[in-house]
């Protein structure tokens, strides 16, 4: 099959989407499908052809409820003249879908609509763009969901639309099965006899790493190191955190306990390694919509806690891999650990090995049998198949 995927940003660009389609897409050209990638041409990419899958790119951004600038109407023209057998649009509220709902009804290939999450369905500057949304889910071939119970699939059903699955996200068996062979704590200074609590994302503001560190400062734990692996793109939270992190590294208290926080870029490889010499993950993000984080977790036999954001509750469910912080939400809908009930029950879970035990071998069993990106990309073949099939009939 001809397979398009568009997604904003592309490898070399890192992010949970960028993952998703990567990860998808490099495993169905794997399974005898050609595949390309539509995304914003940026200045890192050197390469057009990654693992077998062909990126288009195009010089163009913004959003269909703001005003999108740049190489919009050859983007059009591409989708309009091409012969994939599946489009599929991968988040709403940027460019490479925002470009595409408007002319669905020309288009000839199968339409996949993948929203991930509609963070901004209350947004009022957003409200016309969601009121027209029914009307264009209704015109893709099918709606994919991450969750069965979050506000992109209840806005759907609300609004009667039919063709609707679920499809969860996942973590990668060719990274978390081998072991790997980089010795993380020495690398970063971080004794082998600590307690480490590993938190993964980016500088955005929304990660929850300023409520980790307040967790982690108030939790009655001693010899343990609190990392925070994040990408630091110039914005967000990077130099709050480098404030937070020289304040408790250099107050008596924390040394008294033998509590430190290291806070650093890290390679995928390393983050790898990083999840698997961890002895729990800590993760009070603040918006998701189905963290991948968690099935890395799950992959890399490291318990977890996670605030009630996204689908993590359906993911604890799931899997019995980790458990919810106590949350609250604020009025913009964020979630929002409660910090000193958080700390106390960190402090329950690090005294009780046994209870870390059992979260790491219900979670290792759950993402074996049903979230690896092995699976799930199978299950998208399955769904491109299924159009093919519906055709001859």
């Amino acid at each position: 099959m001809k397979i398009l995927h568009t997604v904003e940003f592309y490898h070399p660009s890192v992010g949970g989407m960028q993952e998703v389609v990567k990860q998808l897409s490099e495993r169905l050209v794997a399974f005898g499908h050609n595949v390309t990638v539509a995304t914003t041409r940026i200045p890192t990419r050197t390469e057009i052809l990654v693992n077998g899958v062909r990126i288009e790119e195009f010089d163009i951004s913004g959003k269909l409820a703001l005003g999108m600038t740049g190489e919009v109407d050859r983007y059009q023209r591409f989708l309009l003249e091409s012969d994939f057998d599946v489009i599929t649009n991968f988040a709403a509220l940027q460019w490479t879908t925002d470009a595409m709902i408007t002319i669905l009804d020309r288009i000839k290939a199968k339409k996949v609509f993948v929203p991930t999450g509609f963070s901004e369905l209350n947004h009022p500057r957003f409200k016309q763009y969601f009121a027209s949304m029914p009307k264009w889910m209704m015109q893709y071939d099918m709606n994919v969901f991450l969750s069965n119970n979050y506000r992109d699939i209840n806005f759907a059903r609300k609004n009667g639309v039919k063709k609707v699955v679920v499809i969860p996200n996942g973590a990668s068996e060719d990274e978390f099965l081998p072991i790997s062979v980089i010795d993380i704590r020495a690398r970063l200074g971080i004794p082998e006899d600590h307690f480490l609590v590993l938190h993964v994302g980016s500088h955005t503001g929304l990660k929850g790493h300023a409520e980790a560190i307040s967790i982690f400062a108030k939790a009655r734990i001693s010899n343990a190191t609190l990392l925070i692996a994040a990408n630091d793109f110039g914005e967000g939270c990077g130099t709050s955190c480098k404030i937070r992190k020289i304040f408790f590294n250099v107050w008596p208290l924390r040394h008294k306990e033998g509590k430190r926080v290291v806070i650093t870029t890290l390679s995928r490889q390393d983050t790898v390694a990083a999840y698997q010499a961890s002895d729990l993950f800590l993760f009070p993000s603040n918006v998701e919509c189905s963290p991948l984080v968690l099935f890395e977790c799950m992959a890399s036999h490291t318990p977890f806690m996670t605030t009630d954001v996204g689908n993590a509750a359906e993911i604890v469910d799931w899997s019995g891999g980790g458990i919810l912080l106590p949350t609250r939400r604020d009025r913009n809908g964020r979630s929002l650990a409660q910090v000193s009930e958080s700390a106390a029950l960190l402090a329950e879970i690090y005294q009780n090995r046994p209870w870390r035990e059992r979260m790491v071998k219900s979670g290792f069993s759950a993402w074996r049998e049903r979230f690896t990106w092995g699976t799930i990309a199978r299950d998208y073949e399955t769904l491109y198949q299924n159009f093919k099939q519906d055709d001859s009939k």
